[in-house]
């Protein structure tokens, strides 16, 4: 059994060809601008959505600790009493609160990502584990990839490569394909920015590298964060002094995950931060494929076939 706040069906970003994406609750980092905020504990959470709210008041009458009330306007507010029991968004019949986390066991799971099966077959696809960090749940991450092989479909991790070495080699071993995610490559910027330091995760993406499994090389860029030319080159290097060669996915920053944090009532850190120029993104490409390395911007070869790098 495990715990999942999410599955996506024909997801085009989370590896090759058609995939479904199984997301696991869970995370050891606490990353500015995370996009899976819902993502980061293991117990269940509550999301609001005040624009579809109608204010019948069925979610405050199911509520077995009276902890709902509804305010002049949005979405019910919950109080300390609140236990994420779940109770009020299945008595909303308009979606307008949701329960992100529910557990599931392998099979439930598996009979999701084989509804599909036929197009992975047909666009060289499968199923990609994210979260969260995957590797939080390594037992039923394990379980779910050994799954997937049983049946021949692709598998894919996508990871921040923040476990202990024994939990990612296990994962490892049984991967087609590790999405390796690459914020920043000084420790102390990256324990500023993620809340851990780095060593363990440049030692996993190595211990990746060494063994021959296939990887890709993401880096989430964050305008002014970690799109200076410093980190960008310390990047560039890192990657071209793998034991093997590997390709880098650039994913600049969209702010699509900022309303999570409205639903959730969280604050949201730097909530005016915007997506980067098209032209810096393109810079960054370039100097990344200085080291000679293949890149592409979020899953698109880079340069487009009818422009050469120099007209960038």
């Amino acid at each position: 059994m495990g715990i999942v706040f999410d599955l996506k069906r024909f997801a085009i970003h989370d590896g090759p060809g058609l995939r479904t994406t199984v997301f696991l609750k869970g995370c050891p980092c606490a990353c500015r601008f995370c996009h899976n905020p819902e993502g980061r504990g293991r117990e269940p959470v509550i999301l609001r959505r005040g624009e579809r709210c109608t204010r019948c008041g069925a979610c405050v009458g199911v509520c077995p600790t009276g902890a709902l009330s509804l305010p002049a306007r949005g979405a019910p507010v919950a109080d300390a009493r609140c236990i994420g029991c779940g109770a009020c968004a299945e008595a909303c019949v308009f979606d307008a609160t949701e329960v992100a986390g529910r557990q599931m066991s392998v099979a439930e799971v598996m009979e999701v990502v084989l509804r599909d099966i036929v197009f992975y077959d047909e666009s060289g696809g499968g199923a990609t584990f994210s979260g969260g960090e995957p590797l939080c749940q390594p037992e039923f991450l394990c379980a779910l990839l050994e799954a997937c092989r049983e049946r021949g479909i692709h598998t894919a991790v996508d990871t921040s490569g923040y476990a202990d070495a024994e939990t990612f080699a296990r994962a490892s071993r049984r991967a087609d394909l590790m999405l390796f995610d690459i914020k920043v490559v000084d420790a102390a910027r990256h324990e500023a920015f993620a809340g851990v330091r780095n060593e363990t995760i440049l030692a996993n993406l190595r211990q990746r590298s060494a063994g021959g499994g296939a990887m890709l090389v993401r880096l989430p860029l964050f305008p002014g964060v970690n799109d200076d030319e410093e980190n960008v080159k310390a990047t560039g290097a890192l990657v071209a002094s793998l034991p093997r060669r590997h390709g880098v996915d650039i994913l600049p920053y969209h702010g699509l995950g900022v309303h999570k944090y409205e639903r959730l009532g969280l604050p949201y850190s730097d909530a005016g931060l915007a997506p980067p120029a098209a032209e810096h993104v393109a810079e960054v490409a370039r100097a990344l494929a200085g080291f000679g390395l293949e890149v592409s911007i979020r899953g698109d070869a880079w340069p487009p076939a009818d422009e050469s790098p120099d007209a960038l």
